[in-house]
Formats: structure tokens, C-alpha cells, sequence
């Protein structure tokens, strides 16, 4: 029983500069995704990140929205956030596992996104999960977003070796014994 849980939470990333994420959400059942963006948007407010908010039609559109942001727009991290839940077709199946894939492969390739598309059996369940003073779903994917930007920006500092220098080493010349061999 997931009430009887106890699960460690971060404590939010601190940052120095500022963070802009973006918010994209599916409002088909509305109230859910009203509450995952409220969430998610105080969760942000709290880390002292600035958020902005799109929608598109369905969790299947998220991950597009979000390469396209991704690639077109200068966001440090996204917030992908909706609701599926189970009918009588294997529709739900196709929504749930695709709109996943999708995030996933962003997030492979280097995208800072947290993952609040609820996948639940029922009403009762997504409104308990979306509650931002529940379970507070939408805050988390916000959360998650912010911790992979903080990585993000703490790796980017680091310089690693280029081909086959190794790091802080000089470059070393092919060629023959006359003339210099390193630059």
C-alpha cells in the first residue's frame, strides 16, 4: 500500500544563476492537470526558478513539444505533465508506453525533464497522485527536472581530454624528428 510508504526526497538544487523551465502540460482531464501544474509551478517558485507553461492536446504531444522547445528555445529544463487513465482499449496501453518512450529518448540525448504524465486505473487515483498537497506528483516532476539541470551545469564546468589528449596535457605533433613535436 503506497500510503504506508516512506520514500527520501531530495532537498531541491541551489543555483546561482537562473533557471527557466518549461512546463508543458496536457490538460485533458483538466482538474488533474490543473493541480500537477500548480505543483509543479510552486516547486520551481521554491528553488527560485522562473516557469513557463504550454499545453498541447494529449501526453502523446508532450515529448514532440518538448524536442521542439528543446531545440528552439533556451529552456535549462522541462516539466512533462498530463494523465492517462485506463478505459476499456488498448488505447491506454499505446499512450502510456509511447509518450514514456519518448521522454526517456530526450533524456538519454541530454534533455533535463521530469516525468508528471500520471499513468493510473482510475479518477480517484490520478487526483490523489496530482494533489499538490498529496501526493504532489507534478511538484515532483518539477523537482526532478531542477536536480538534472543542477547536474547538467555542475558537469558542464568540467573539462575532459579531446581525441586522444588526456586532460591538462599539451598537444603532441605527428610528424618527423625535425622541428618541434608539441603546440
Amino acid at each position: 500500500m503506497a500510503t504506508a510508504e516512506t520514500h527520501h526526497v531530495l532537498d531541491l538544487p541551489k543555483f546561482d544563476k537562473r533557471v527557466r523551465l518549461l512546463i508543458v502540460v496536457a490538460p485533458y482531464y483538466k482538474d488533474i492537470a490543473d493541480n500537477l501544474v500548480a505543483g509543479a509551478k510552486a516547486v520551481a517558485a521554491e528553488a527560485g526558478a522562473e516557469a513557463d507553461l504550454v499545453e498541447v492536446p494529449g501526453a502523446l504531444e508532450i515529448p514532440a513539444a518538448i524536442a521542439l522547445a528543446s531545440r528552439m528555445a533556451d529552456y535549462d529544463g522541462f516539466v512533462a505533465l498530463g494523465c492517462v487513465i485506463r478505459g476499456e482499449t488498448t488505447h491506454y496501453d499505446t499512450v502510456c508506453n509511447d509518450s514514456s518512450r519518448g521522454l526517456t529518448m530526450l533524456g538519454l540525448n541530454g534533455v533535463c525533464l521530469g516525468n508528471g504524465i500520471l499513468t493510473v486505473e482510475n479518477r480517484h487515483q490520478a487526483e490523489v497522485r496530482a494533489d499538490p498537497a498529496g501526493q504532489n506528483k507534478g511538484g515532483g516532476a518539477a523537482a526532478a527536472a531542477l536536480h538534472l539541470v543542477a547536474l547538467s551545469r555542475k558537469w558542464a564546468r568540467q573539462t575532459k581530454g579531446i581525441g586522444f589528449k588526456p586532460a591538462g596535457e599539451e598537444f603532441r605533433i605527428a610528424g618527423d624528428t625535425e622541428g618541434p613535436s608539441r603546440a
